[in-house]
């Protein structure tokens, strides 16, 4: 059973189209009737913005689920709220492709043109594709070093103007758009009539307008923008411009799946009004009742404390990795070069793409979460006690530990009841919470058998039981993006294979010392407690040169041996007791943890 009370962690941070048609269920979404498609039942459960309950994921083709997700707009660096989105969409897609055999093409449009990239390119004076091609490219790498997967495909908006036309164009000759004399496109949102507002169930209200303003109603939304004085344009039917934001993705989402879509994913940010005008225009476009299935939409992340999203326009937020060189750009002119840096608060440098992961995941994707460096080096400890927990059960696999006689058919129940719930889990709207949660249950089980220490190796063992179990905890981080290796590793050095065989070297020294200065084979009663007295010192050293390590980041999970001092040692001399009283005072961060892991 999920023991909440010991997940610290956790606990605060939990509060061409595709294959056949839809057939209409009795079910009412947000302002008419959503329509269940038909198609391969995945077995998940998911949250559907659309109906505002869990839906069964029905995708319509067993052979490729449709995935589009909004992408960055490319004028400055991403952040850590930007970060959080794609890493939780990247964890679910990556369970639905490896838990539940889903072969996801995942779309990701790029707004590499808007009036930010123009007012910066302005500002830094370069070319507006210039910057943009920059931001894009930092973008990526900046996924890459979260471990976010790529999409099958980017596809950008300057790339794609002649299929935005003509979407816009299919959208007039439909009625629900009108072009003005001035140049510009407007989509008709009173021509829908009750049909708009899918997500919220609502209409936008009325909204002030300048006083030259060419739209019909003050709720008409831009789907086309007649060019403005030293703008970056294209021709078209209507004159010179560029595109409105909210056509970009329906034209680009429908050139590469047509009129039916799966998956529509974004923050919960983009459901009004970027996503509702989206199901709008594709819609009508279409001319179909129901454009997308299931719209899947993230929470926010906010800096503990605080109300506000993590935002730039804010200026609360945190960049992602550092650049460390002065990037100069000189495109179309011979005038001085901008240059420009990240700013100081960048987090790579303090925490791995794991821990950002581990973190992500420790609550539901579409709730709000906080950020803060209390709640950071929690799941960092978290990660490391399982990585630490993975190598004890590596080590006694190996006969490398030696342990009492473990109860293996307990281990065996363990293992089979925890891949059952974990799966359930994950087939419910991805709950990640309670999987970590259910994980760090059969890990607690597993240390409580490793802690049954032994006076005297040679007893019956269980090494199945324990690869079985390493087995399974490595292929379940590793499926969604989470490697417990190597979490000892100081990262962002050419030189890391080395010095993580340095550390294996010092480590095993420290464990042979361990083992020497505790094996009295041959002394019994009084000679064997004064050869234990006179190697004590060695054992204080080993002692020593663990706490030395974790001031540089190192951690080395004691070994299950019996000795004055350890951790869950039955001494109870003065001696004992104060040594133990300090190792405690070392680990009150994460006494809730140890509680789980220990």
């Amino acid at each position: 059973m999920l023991q909440t009370r010991a997940f610290g962690l956790l606990a605060r941070l939990l509060p061409a189209a595709l294959g056949p048609g839809l057939s209409r269920t009795a079910c009412e979404g947000r302002g008419r009737a959503w329509l269940q498609p038909e198609g391969r039942d995945t077995g998940v459960q998911v949250y559907n913005s659309l109906t505002g309950r869990k839906d069964p994921l029905i995708v319509a083709r067993a052979d490729a689920t449709s995935w589009y997700s909004c992408g960055p707009t490319v004028y400055d660096h991403a952040h850590l709220g930007h970060a959080c989105s794609y890493v939780r969409f990247d964890i679910i897609r990556r369970i639905l492709t490896k838990v539940f055999g889903c072969n996801i093409v995942m779309v990701m449009g790029v707004t590499d043109v808007d009036d930010k990239i123009i007012k910066r390119a302005h500002e830094m004076r370069v070319s507006p594709a210039s910057l943009a091609s920059l931001y894009e490219e930092d973008f990526k790498q900046d996924m890459a070093a979260l471990k976010v997967l790529p999409p099958t495909v980017y596809l950008r908006v300057t790339e794609n103007i002649p299929q935005i036309i003509s979407f816009i164009e299919g959208i007039i000759a439909r009625g629900y758009a009108y072009p003005t004399v001035k140049g510009n496109v407007y989509f008709d949102l009173q021509s829908r009539g009750g049909k708009y507002g899918r997500l919220l169930g609502v209409a936008p209200g009325p909204a002030a307008e300048p006083g030259d303003s060419d739209k019909r109603h003050a709720s008409d939304f831009a789907l086309w923008k007649a060019a403005k004085p030293q703008e970056v344009f294209w021709a078209s039917p209507w004159g010179n411009g560029r595109p409105g934001w909210h056509i970009e993705c329906s034209a680009m989402a429908s050139m590469v799946f047509g009129g039916q879509l799966d998956i529509h994913s974004g923050g919960v940010d983009l459901a009004f009004p970027h996503h509702e005008n989206e199901i709008a225009q594709c819609e009508v476009f279409h001319q179909c009742e129901q454009w997308g299935n299931y719209f899947l939409h993230s929470g926010h992340l906010h800096i503990k404390g605080k109300e506000e999203k993590m935002s730039k326009s804010l200026k609360n937020y945190i960049t992602i990795k550092v650049l460390d060189l002065i990037t100069e750009v000189r495109e179309g002119h011979t005038g001085q070069g901008c240059t420009w840096r990240r700013p100081p608060e960048d987090f790579l440098q303090t925490f791995s793409p794991e821990v950002f992961r581990l973190f992500c995941m420790c609550s539901s994707y579409r709730s709000a979460i906080d950020y803060c460096d209390s709640t950071m080096l929690e799941a960092r400890q978290l990660l490391l006690g399982l990585a630490s927990f993975v190598e004890d059960a590596r080590a006694y696999v190996k006969g490398q530990l030696i342990c009492d006689p473990v109860k293996e058919d307990m281990l065996w129940e363990r293992l089979t009841s925890t891949k059952e719930a974990v799966k359930a889990a994950l087939a419910d709207d991805f709950d990640t919470p309670r999987a970590i949660g259910t994980i760090l249950d059969l890990v607690h089980h597993g240390n409580r058998q490793l802690r049954a220490v032994t006076k005297e190796p040679g007893g019956p063992r269980s090494p199945a039981v324990f690869g079985a179990i390493v087995s399974y905890i490595e292929q379940f981080f590793e499926t969604v993006g989470i490697s417990l290796v190597k979490q000892q590793c100081i990262s962002g050095d050419s030189s890391v294979a080395t010095l993580h065989s340095v550390v294996d070297e010092l480590v095993r020294f420290r464990l042979k010392v361990r083992q020497y200065a505790l094996t009295t084979p041959e002394a019994t009663g009084d000679a064997r407690r004064q050869l234990l007295l006179e190697r004590r010192p060695l054992l204080e050293a080993c002692d020593a040169l663990r706490q030395d390590l974790a001031t540089h980041g190192i951690s080395i999970k004691k070994q299950h041996y019996l000795h004055m001092g350890t951790v869950g040692s039955q001494d109870k001399t003065p001696e004992a007791r104060k040594l133990r009283k300090e190792q405690s005072s070392a680990y009150t961060s994460m006494q809730l943890l140890v509680k789980t892991l220990y």
